[in-house]
């Protein structure tokens, strides 16, 4: 870091001869670093959705479980209250 500072504070020629450099060098430094970094990032990448789709996997078990609870929450607070001798099978 402290060497692109220095570059930068000698003069404005200096910052223009480091500019017209990596202007001249990008069409060739920028495709080799993409053949080298490109894997590494499709690794990362791949790594990621994996994560992504086991950890969304999970959320989504958990949150159709609390979704299930509630609902039978939901109706066991919505159901009629039984009333006294009704539904009694013991023939009385």
């Amino acid at each position: 870091m402290a060497l692109v500072e220095d570059l930068f504070k000698g003069s404005t020629v200096t910052g223009l001869a480091v500019g017209v450099g990596a202007l001249l060098l990008a069409p060739t430094v920028i495709p080799a670093v993409g053949r080298v970094i490109r894997p590494a990032v499709k690794a990362a990448i791949k790594g990621g959705m994996v994560f992504y789709r086991e950890t969304l996997a999970e959320v989504g078990e958990v949150a159709s479980d609390l979704v299930a609870e509630a609902r039978a929450e939901l109706e066991h607070e919505s159901a009629p209250p039984a009333i006294a001798g009704r539904g009694k099978t013991d023939g009385h």
